[in-house]
This record gives C-alpha cells, structure tokens and sequence, in this order.
C-alpha cells in the first residue's frame, strides 16, 4: 500500500529528529493501521471480505477524530511552543501548508459523523465509496503533513540566529 511506504520513508527521513515530530508520526502510524484493518488491506486482507461491525466503525472513527484534534490542537501547539522557545515563527509556506491541511478536515470528519452512531446490522451502502474517499483524503492530508514535517523539522534544527 503507497501510505505505508510513504509513511516508512517519511519515518526514517524524519523519525527522531524532534520528539514533537516523532509523536505525530506514531499517531499517523496508528491511524494507518487502523485504516489498514478496516479497509481490509495488507496485512490484514481476508479472503472473504465482509462489511466492518459498529464497533470496528466506531474505533475507527473516533481515532480519526482524534488524529486530526490532535493535529490542529495538540501538535500545532506543541510546535508553536518550541518555535517561541527559539524565537522563530512559522513562514508563509508553513501557514499555507496548515491552511491546505485543513481544508481535508471537514471531509474526514463527515466520514466520522456518518459512521461514528452505527448499529449492529445497520446497512452501509455508501461505505465502500466513503472509506475510499476517507483514505484518498488521508493520503492527502499526510503528504501535506509530510511537507510540514519537513518544514518543522528544518527550523527546530536551525533557530534564529544560530
């Protein structure tokens, strides 16, 4: 699958730099996997494919809005703390970046409002389209983050006036 491999190197290129940036990679990494699971994908492919249980949509749901609450409050927080500690600020491409992260925010969490409150034996006739629409904006939003990542990561190792 191209986000694990994509994931992988942005893993190793990234990873351990900055505790800040290695916590958002574990909860990607988290979140992947769910995915992973739910949409059935290796390693966690099934030969005799079925629709997820409530329960399963519900986990994964609520971990995706926690990855994105994280993101937008915990991290970006985190960050802007450390880049105030050095005296730096974020850039105009950083403040785009995060604006374009954003615009995949709604359409995730439409995905979680829609399957979050399901039951047992619930018809899902829109899910296949909607978890592949769900993954294609993860994508999307990761190879953002992965281009915000990299920003954050150039100026927590170089601060102002160093």
């Amino acid at each position: 699958m191209v986000m694990l491999s994509k994931f992988e190197h942005v893993q190793k290129q990234w990873g351990g730099t900055s505790d800040v940036i290695d916590h958002w990679l574990m909860s990607r990494q988290q979140l992947l996997i769910d995915y992973c699971k739910l949409a059935g994908l290796p390693p966690f492919e099934s030969n005799n494919r079925q629709l997820p249980t409530a329960s399963q949509l519900q986990l994964f749901s609520q971990q995706l809005v926690d990855y994105i609450s994280e993101g937008h409050f915990k991290i970006y927080d985190m960050v802007m703390e450390r880049w105030n500690a050095t005296g730096y600020s974020p850039t105009e491409e950083i403040s785009l970046l995060y604006a374009q992260i954003t615009q995949t925010t709604d359409p995730l969490l439409n995905f979680s409002d829609k399957y979050t409150d399901m039951d047992e034996g619930d018809e899902l006739p829109d899910f296949d389209t909607d978890l592949s629409t769900t993954g294609e904006l993860i994508e999307i939003r990761f190879a953002l983050e992965d281009k915000l990542i990299e920003l954050i990561s150039d100026s927590l190792a170089c601060p102002p006036g160093a």
